[in-house]
């Protein structure tokens, strides 16, 4: 249960993240508003997610590394932001991180 709590984490944190990009390029109260909102929801789904057995150490891996590659993602897409080679091979490393998190579940 705790991998649908940890998605939801993701979710409102990459939902705030975009609010509070939209403030920064806008202005506006009501993005920044949503954002704050956003952040204080996915973390009460981190709260739930810790009791539901995510781990610390597992869980905020995941959480790090699957949310600044769906961030950077939408950075490229959404904002026209660009990377650098290092800065792709990096989100490869993240990918491949990822993969040996959840490598136990796997084999």
């Amino acid at each position: 249960m705790w991998i649908v709590q940890l998605t939801l984490l993701i979710l409102f944190e990459l939902a705030a993240d975009i609010l509070a990009k939209e403030w920064s390029l806008h202005g506006n109260w009501i993005r920044w508003t949503g954002a704050i909102l956003g952040y204080i929801i996915a973390n009460v789904f981190w709260l739930f997610a810790l009791k539901g057995g995510s781990g610390l150490a597992k869980g905020a891996a995941i959480f790090s590394i699957a949310s600044a590659i769906i961030a950077v993602l939408l950075g490229v897409i959404l904002y026209k932001e660009s990377l650098t080679t290092v800065q792709l091979i990096g989100i490869g490393i993240g990918i491949i991180s990822l993969v040996f998190i959840f490598w136990n579940g796997i084999l």
